[in-house]
């Protein structure tokens, strides 16, 4: 692709990444049906961090956050989630370098696993009901996988 091409795709794709990050997590909010994507939003996350990507972090923090409110979840929660798995357990999913899927797969299961196990966990020590474990749930997680096989 040529420069000229890049420069007039480039503020689109901004656009369009900022408008997902605003308007999604109020999507999720109406349809309860539309995947909540925390496992990809965390891997995506861990990878501007690991590479220095500022703006990449910056948007998925503001999907993170966005989405907690909208559905009234423990705010900051997934990006602890995501940084303990990064300080924790990333650094032995690097050892799968070569496996251009196995990571960013893994590193998704983990994440979405993280956080159910720390709500669950808030749930129990606040003797609330934050989330229900049915389909949807799962079916969140199976959605989540398909956009790190993607990525």
């Amino acid at each position: 692709m040529n420069s000229l091409a890049k420069n007039r795709i480039a503020p689109l794709l901004l656009l369009f990444g900022v408008l997902f990050v605003l308007l999604y997590p109020l999507l999720i909010s109406i349809y309860v049906f539309l995947p909540l994507c925390i496992g990809a939003v965390g891997y995506l996350l861990v990878y501007g961090i690991d590479t220095n990507k500022p703006f990449v972090v910056l948007l998925s923090s503001v999907y993170a956050l966005n989405l907690e409110i909208n559905l009234s979840l423990p705010i900051f929660m997934i990006v602890i989630s995501v940084l303990l798995f990064y300080v924790f357990i990333y650094p032995s999913l690097k050892h799968f370098g070569r496996c251009k899927i196995c990571q960013p797969l893994l590193s998704v299961l983990l994440i979405d696993a993280i956080y159910l196990a720390s709500l669950f966990l808030y749930d129990f020590i606040f003797q609330t009901q934050s989330i229900v474990l049915d389909s949807i749930l799962l079916y969140s997680l199976i959605i989540d996988l398909l956009i790190a096989v993607m990525v």
